[in-house]
């Protein structure tokens, strides 16, 4: 065979019809669809029964692995789909058992927000292996390769694969500087080859690796190692494609890519246009399109169940905008939600004017779970509560706790003085660590079996609650038919689907406005990103206003307007009630911490604020919280 300058087969010895020859050197695709494709696109909301009547058409393609579990899916699963995420990837085995599995393990994080003890994290990623996991993509949010450590020895004892992720981000709009530059990476690189990683993910979650810099990248890397490399890219910015195109010309074994409806926005690029890109060169990806476009059609056919999950009137587009605040997808949504639940979301602009400042204080870590919420969350307390730069106000435990070093060692030294407020009367102490946090924790697994008890009825279970104590134990409630499942976690139909569509178009026509003396009830909707705002006949309007008069938010209204306030414990934040540490007639002292709630994902303790002795207590662990809510009451001492 002959190839030009270029790398493609001279026309001439080539019929693409019937004689489509094998590639000299193919790149290999992950289909990322059922992981980080409705990850990004529907807030990880896809369901399994929806991927089932693609999964054995997907497993015919010839993928070199699929990305199926992990990330925030087994988050999303158990807490808003009422879904089993060990059941999941049973299921989804039994549907494609000829292509790898892979998922995406947080190391120490394991699938959760921060880090967890050592016993913790030999059975989840045992567990994962005996539930038919093969390839495990192990990133630490701070690339504190020591993070590591306890999951790829499980790992390798299982002779499975282990993928080490670098964590990709910059603080320039493009690559170098005195943080994350081309040595930094190359140091990293070299880190993950000295721990016998069978593959490398140069991991890219926020799009902003530029095209050239992807080239140079893989081309400096390819000099040291040879390593198979995996890239992994987001389209955010508008240079996904652009950039894996370059990084194929540059060697790159592996990349990620998404069947085309779960493809681009702040998802992946999409494998459709690169296999015919590439048909006839020596990178050919010997897919088949036919097979491809066909699984895009029946997927296709599910997405009108998960589009009231997209609210962004700017979401079918790329955000060049990425390169200037450096916030990936995930977390800029968080971000926005958070302030638009706290009515605040004129903050916005003053929210990216303040994240630069706050990811330096805080180590110029990489923005990934958990570090962006982390940063994210830290940012938007400081927008709203802070009435000074630099104050930190309000610190969430989180941050305390990467102050004292529970995540690892941050990419630059935090700053002094706002590590010295983190860590006032912080519970381990005020001097920071320098060990691996996993080796400074104790052992979690059994005081988990034991909340976990009666509700429990294997480890996986008990890993469930291990991970998330709280919302754990409310699904494994509703696993085993102690609880009903809440309607708006039950899946939708199609046919419901229509039917909301149909009411929205009526509403719009004019065909459901209230007459006489019916009930009304006005509703927003938005249309192609118009706003309308339509009145519809609405029998439980009053039962509605009932309950709001005698909602919490009413009596903290009132409270909030009484001279002082003092003992009156008030959401300022919406949230879960993770742990009510007091009951009514318990003495408290003003420093004492009495509730936590989480918050973004984030925990928050709040203090008593006073001497005195609990006299109301209006939620319990589990419960949601919204701005203004009247969580406890406190009988302040005479």
């Amino acid at each position: 065979m002959q190839y030009d300058k270029h790398g493609v087969l001279e026309m001439t010895e080539m019929n693409y019809d019937r004689n489509r020859p094998a590639a000299s050197n193919p790149i290999k695709i992950n289909d990322v669809s059922l992981r980080d494709g409705h990850q990004c696109l529907f807030a990880t909301r896809g369901r399994t029964e929806d991927m089932i009547p693609v999964a054995e058409m997907i497993d015919e393609v010839g993928y070199n692995a699929l990305e199926v579990w992990g990330g925030a899916t087994f988050d999303a699963m158990h807490r808003f789909l009422a879904e089993d995420p060990w059941e999941r990837l049973r299921t989804l085995k039994k549907y494609m058992p000829k292509t790898p599995f892979s998922m995406l393990l947080r190391g120490q994080n394991v699938v959760g927000y921060r880090n967890y003890a050592d016993d913790v994290v030999e059975a989840f990623v045992q567990r994962s292996i005996d539930n038919g996991m093969d390839i495990f993509r192990v990133f630490d949010a701070l690339n504190d390769f020591r993070n590591f450590e306890v999951a790829a020895r499980v790992i390798k004892d299982n002779n499975k694969h282990f993928q080490g992720a670098v964590c990709y981000t910059l603080t320039e709009q493009r690559l170098g500087g005195d943080v994350y530059n081309m040595d930094y990476y190359l140091k990293k690189v070299q880190e993950l080859v000295d721990m016998g990683v069978d593959s490398i993910c140069l991991k890219d979650m926020a799009g902003l690796l530029a095209p050239y810099d992807g080239y140079n990248l893989i081309r400096e890397i390819k000099k040291i190692t040879d390593v198979p490399i995996n890239l992994h890219t987001h389209f955010t910015s508008g240079m996904g494609d652009l950039t894996l195109f370059k990084a194929i010309e540059a060697g790159v074994d592996i990349i990620d890519t998404c069947i085309g409806p779960y493809a681009y926005r702040s998802s992946h690029p999409a494998v459709e246009p690169l296999v015919i890109s590439l048909l006839g060169t020596n990178r050919d990806t010997g897919l088949n399109i036919k097979q491809i476009t066909a699984i895009a059609d029946e997927m296709e056919v599910h997405i009108p169940k998960y589009k009231h999950l997209d609210n962004n009137p700017k979401y079918a587009i790329h955000d060049i905008n990425v390169i200037l605040h450096q916030t990936p997808g995930g977390m800029l949504s968080n971000l926005v939600n958070q302030l638009k639940a706290m009515d605040s979301l004129d903050k916005l602009e003053e929210g990216f004017r303040l994240l630069p400042q706050v990811r330096k204080d805080l180590g110029n870590v990489p923005l990934v779970t958990p570090t962006s919420q982390i940063v994210g969350v830290q940012t938007v307390n400081n927008v709203l509560f802070d009435s000074e730069d630099g104050e930190y106000a309000n610190i969430t435990e989180q941050v305390k706790d990467l102050c004292y070093g529970m995540y690892g060692k941050t990419t630059e030294p935090i700053d002094p003085e706002v590590q010295q407020k983190a860590l006032k009367d912080y519970p381990r102490g005020s001097t920071p660590i320098e060990d691996r946090p996993g080796s400074v924790l104790e052992p979690e697994l059994e005081k988990a079996k034991g909340k976990a008890s009666g509700l429990a009825r294997n480890i996986d279970d008990e890993l469930i609650v291990a991970l998330y104590p709280v919302t754990g134990k409310r699904f494994l409630r509703w696993k085993y038919g102690h609880e009903k499942i809440p309607l708006e976690l039950r899946p939708r139909t199609l046919s419901q689907v229509e039917k909301e569509e149909t009411l929205i178009r009526k509403a719009l026509s004019g065909e459901l406005s209230a007459n006489g003396t019916k009930a009304r009830r006005q509703l927003e909707v938005t249309v192609d990103g118009e706003s309308f705002t339509v009145e519809i006949n609405d029998p439980y309007s009053n039962e509605l206003a009932n309950r709001a008069r005698r909602s919490h938010r009413a009596v903290a209204k009132e409270v909030e307007e009484e001279e002082g306030g003092t003992g009156k414990l008030i959401a300022t934040i919406p949230g879960m009630i993770v742990e009510v540490k007091k009951e009514v007639g318990d003495k408290v002292t003003a420093d004492e911490v009495v509730v936590v709630f989480e918050a973004m994902k984030m925990m928050n303790s709040v203090k008593a604020g006073v001497n005195g002795t609990v006299k109301e207590v209006h939620f319990a662990s589990g419960d949601s919280v919204n701005k203004g809510d009247l969580i406890m009451l406190i009988e302040p001492e005479e």
